[in-house]
């Protein structure tokens, strides 16, 4: 009977010690950027989070968001992001291009924003990308990315 136990004990042993290799080889969760418009929200984790060339960064805003939302004309535009990407600074960058100055806030709200206003004659666009770019203000060096599809419901 003792033998048994000490089996059991040894194979419990095992798959904890098993458990704990598996879960120590994976990555840990970045944190988190969120898109509001009116009372529809998204959040995401970052695409690629590293120390980033501004090539690399470009290269990361224009991959394929895994999150979308539609976007009404005229809502308010509402971003929100972990303290530790408030603590570097963030801007915003549309179709892998900068967009905004850099923020130093966990919050932001864009008023009205009207992201697929066109010229006239031209047709508006379907959708964007936008990402959150998680940035020193004057710095080239980037840390962190996270991609938006942005849907024109009108389009």
């Amino acid at each position: 009977m003792t033998s048994q136990r000490s089996r059991r004990a040894a194979a419990t042993l095992g798959a904890v010690s098993a458990g704990l290799l598996v879960l120590s080889a994976c990555d840990k969760p970045t944190p988190m950027a969120t898109v509001t418009f009116g009372t529809e929200s998204v959040s995401t984790e970052a695409e690629c989070y590293e120390t980033l060339s501004a090539e690399q960064a470009a290269k990361c805003a224009r991959e394929k968001p895994s999150k979308s939302i539609d976007v009404p004309q005229g809502e308010t535009l509402r971003i929100g992001v972990d303290p530790e990407i408030a603590e570097t600074g963030w801007a915003l960058w549309i179709n892998g291009e900068p967009a905004t100055d850099t923020f130093k806030k966990t919050y932001w709200a864009f008023q009205n924003a009207d992201l697929f206003a066109t010229q006239p004659g031209q047709t508006a666009q379907k959708s964007l990308t936008v990402s959150v770019v998680e940035q020193k203000k004057g710095s080239t060096q980037y840390k962190g990315v996270w991609n938006f599809k942005f849907e024109n419901p009108d389009a």
